[in-house]
């Protein structure tokens, strides 16, 4: 607000002495009075075009450049530095014949040069960066195929909340930095700000967990202030930034990992990574599991595996509160989870 005042002032200023100047050069011929009419006049109105004009024409266009650079990678933002460094020297290197040419082409064409040579030399390093960057050895393009220690990891609200991240970072399963963006945080914030108990349960659960990665992670965690002014709702920055970084996105949310899969943003659920490390059961197995409760069918029983895995047996009313042996028939693999089914095996 206060730079917003001195960049108004400044052009009041500015814009006045020019509207003061024009209206001495227009009343050139005229007597003493008109010519002070036009001086002030056009002083006023540049004053007035100055406080108005300004901000639109200083502090909008910083501030939108400011947001693009937030928003670019660090590897990207240094290829569009060194690439118009690049196109300016060898403009500069240009410039001494072209303007040895004849009038007018000697005056225009060494400013021509500057920006075609300029513009060229961003283009080619912001598109083939990945390439010229491993020519010279360097490891700053973001290359999809460098290593998972080299790639951060973006983490959603979900991620966080669940809390099992947590556990898993201890492991040191996840190498690269997990990056938790702002709009991320502020969304927990406002979760557990939230009037209704077990929302603001979640949101507080997600913040203590998030304090206890900081702490105890052995991957380092960042929390970032990159945005993505294109974007309202988290999820969609979230897919938007992580396809800026080049960069997975860790989450459990299914519906995310859909969306994300479909805009080509590689996803790591960590409920199929928790279904992949289960232990593997084949129909025909006999394992022992003990009764619980109902099934929705009659006479279903319905047990667990210390895992979480429900195991739904045909007959297995009778022995609710017993540990049974029981011969699995069926094994159905969802998103969400494995399902058995099985039945009784007293035979055995």
């Amino acid at each position: 607000m206060i730079m917003e005042l001195i960049v108004r002032f400044i052009g009041m200023i500015l814009l006045g002495a020019a509207g003061w100047r024009f209206g001495q050069y227009l009343s050139g011929g005229a007597g003493p009075d008109a010519s002070l009419r036009y001086v002030v006049v056009l002083m006023l109105a540049g004053v007035a075009l100055g406080g108005l004009l300004t901000p639109y024409l200083v502090i909008k266009p910083i501030q939108f450049l400011s947001r693009k650079i937030r928003q670019l990678p660090a590897q990207e933002l240094f290829a569009i530095i060194l690439g118009l460094i690049v196109g300016l020297l060898i403009a500069a290197l240009l410039a001494p014949v072209l303007s040895n040419l004849p009038s007018p082409f000697g005056e225009y064409l060494p400013f021509i040069a500057a920006a075609l040579f300029g513009y060229l030399g961003t283009a080619v390093m912001v598109m083939r960066q990945k390439d010229i960057f491993a020519l010279v050895g360097t490891r700053l393009a973001g290359d999809r195929s460098v290593s998972p220690e080299d790639r951060p990891v973006l983490l959603d609200t979900s991620v966080i909340i669940d809390g099992r991240v947590a556990d898993i970072s201890q492991t040191g399963f996840i190498s690269g930095t997990m990056i938790v963006p702002r709009f991320v945080l502020n969304e927990l914030q406002h979760i557990a700000d939230s009037p209704e108990v077990l929302r603001r349960n979640r949101g507080r659960r997600g913040l203590d967990m998030l304090n206890r990665l900081k702490e105890e992670s052995v991957s380092p965690v960042r929390i970032t202030d990159m945005d993505v002014q294109e974007a309202r709702e988290v999820d969609d920055k979230l897919i938007m930034l992580a396809k800026n970084l080049r960069c997975p996105i860790l989450t459990n949310d299914y519906n995310m990992n859909r969306v994300a899969q479909l805009q080509g943003v590689v996803v790591l659920n960590i409920n199929e990574l928790a279904n992949a490390v289960k232990s593997v059961l084949l129909p025909g197995e006999t394992i022992s599991v003990r009764v619980i409760q109902e099934g929705k069918e009659l006479g279903q029983g319905v047990g667990y595996l210390d895992d979480g895995t429900m195991i739904v047996i045909e007959e297995g009313r009778p022995y609710i509160g017993q540990t049974i042996p029981i011969l699995v028939k069926k094994v159905l693999q969802k998103t969400e989870g494995r399902l058995v089914f099985a039945q009784p095996d007293l035979d055995r």
